[in-house]
């Protein structure tokens, strides 16, 4: 019992060093990495234009957006939109802005899109939940309560994100709100507003006005939305519903084609790209057209399948390229990157989890992403988030942060004077520089073991799923309620109750 709890306080103590080393998001100072050269970029960019020029993209159910492009001179034809080449990056780089902050309501944690900034985002939109205790199942509101509390107490994460997981114990039309709502009280963070529909994104529109205020709102980002295309070429009207929303409050809108190579794009990268960026480029247009000066990002989630099974694979060469070149594209528009990162189709939180992992969020850290979705949890292509592997991720998201911060070459990190007093044949474990410099100078993750192999094996041999499991739990104790104004708390209450009792109860959208 006084080893557990020595352990734990240990832990509390490793807890609180590690938050004071909290960044609200990643400044790089790496470069970033290019794998196209400029005559490369024009030719997806000429592809491109030519996708949008001759096979033109379409944009169901929605006959205001059919009017907004046939107004701006683009050419309409039922549903299918055919754009002029070069309109769309014309219409761009006129009015989206390259650079903007998205509030939280703690604003120490304010974040910074666009420019060197890279800010990270947990999973995003898993039904079923995983951990070593109760094993693969659907997820509920319990469930999402518990992951924002816990991605609140985890530095190297930065923002509290979206549907962390799928809260199916609700109805589907109104759990949106009690999701808002979760990342609102638990989480003073910014957070993901509701994607699906106009309807949904006003809800989170106005619960934002009531936590920030009318008048803040009107000016400033304090949402994020994700507007996805339904690959290859087509945007339904719950996504675009949803982009002119939030597009005309000014809320930032990241235009994500959702394309597994193979099936939902031609099946290479060069051909991927370009449709990918016809993609991301129309619905930027779009969110111009409805909103001049609105923040959009260009979206890229493109990974590879299995042409042997038809599932989705990740961590592949080939899903590096695309996420590489896709920054390339990006900064050559002028708009931020948004795009994933620690992605698996690994069914728990094994190696192979951790390899695709690690190799998805390194590439989209080389290529410049500007927000990184999916940076922890995510397990089984999209179906899990999982407990274990949200702590696993988080160490790499650590890492990634300590190594694009890059090498310090200040007057102590040289370390001249330590190295003539310490001599030849000394060491250095003694010495003042390391007494001083020991606690910032080396990267601590939370969960590997580097014990000798007896230690570990008389603490009881853990691997590093069981000791995430431990670290999960322990952090979920250290959990810190940020709080919430009493008066605005009721607000979102009555505003949420008044809300529900207008809509249906379904279990589908």
């Amino acid at each position: 019992m006084e080893r557990t709890r020595q352990r734990k306080r240990r832990q509390r103590q490793g807890i609180a060093k590690v938050a004071e080393q909290r960044s609200p998001f990643i400044l790089r100072k790496l470069a970033t990495y290019n794998v196209l050269s400029d005559e490369g970029l024009e030719l997806i960019e000429a592809n491109a234009d030519r996708i949008l020029a001759e096979v033109g993209m379409e944009f169901h159910d929605d006959l205001e957006i059919l009017r907004i492009f046939a107004e701006a001179g683009c050419d309409v034809d039922g549903t299918r939109v055919r754009f002029a080449p070069g309109y769309c990056r014309k219409t761009i780089q006129a009015t989206a802005p390259a650079k903007f902050v998205q509030h939280a309501r703690n604003p120490a944690n304010n974040v910074q899109m666009g420019g060197d900034a890279t800010v990270l985002c947990p999973s995003w939109g898993p039904p079923f939940v995983h951990d070593l205790d109760k094993g693969r199942r659907y997820a509920t509101h319990e469930d999402f309560e518990t992951l924002v509390k816990l991605h609140q107490t985890l530095p190297w994460l930065h923002h509290s994100g979206g549907v962390v997981c799928e809260p199916v114990d609700l109805p589907a039309t109104k759990r949106h709100l009690d999701m808002l709502y979760a990342h609102i009280r638990y989480s003073d963070r910014a957070f993901m507003g509701a994607f699906i529909g106009a309807e949904r994104a006003g809800h989170a529109i106005e619960m934002a006005r009531i936590l920030f205020g009318e008048a803040f709102v009107a000016e400033n980002a304090v949402l994020y939305c994700v507007s996805n295309t339904n690959a290859p070429l087509v945007m339904d009207s719950h996504m675009s519903g949803a982009l002119k929303t939030y597009a005309r409050a000014g809320q930032p809108v990241a235009c994500t084609p959702w394309v597994l190579t193979g099936a939902m794009s031609p099946t290479t990268v060069a051909g991927t790209l370009a449709q990918v960026l016809a993609e991301t480029m129309a619905a930027m247009t779009l969110v111009q057209l409805v909103a001049p000066g609105a923040p959009c990002l260009m979206g890229s989630f493109a990974s590879t399948m299995s042409m042997k099974t038809g599932a989705p694979t990740f961590g592949t060469p080939e899903a590096g390229l695309l996420v590489l070149a896709a920054g390339q594209l990006a900064r050559r528009l002028g708009v931020p990157l948004h795009t994933v990162g620690t992605l698996s189709s690994s069914k728990v939180p094994d190696a192979q989890s951790q390899q695709e992992a690690t190799w998805g969020l390194m590439m989209s850290m080389f290529a410049g992403a500007n927000l990184i979705n999916h940076a922890t949890g995510w397990l089984e292509g999209g179906l899990v988030t999982s407990f274990e592997k949200t702590i696993i991720d988080h160490d790499i998201c650590g890492k990634v942060g300590r190594f694009f911060d890059g090498i310090d070459l200040s007057e102590n990190a040289q370390a001249m004077e330590a190295i003539a007093a310490t001599g030849p044949g000394q060491h250095f474990l003694g010495s003042e520089h390391t007494q001083t410099n020991f606690m910032s100078a080396l990267f601590r993750p939370l969960t590997p073991d580097d014990a000798s192999f007896e230690q570990w094996q008389a603490a009881g041999g853990e691997d590093a799923a069981t000791r995430a499991n431990r670290i999960w739990k322990d952090r979920l104790e250290a959990y810190e309620d940020p709080g919430l104004d009493p008066e605005i708390d009721v607000r979102l209450q009555d505003y949420i109750a008044e809300t529900k009792a207008g809509l249906p109860d379904r279990d589908y959208f």
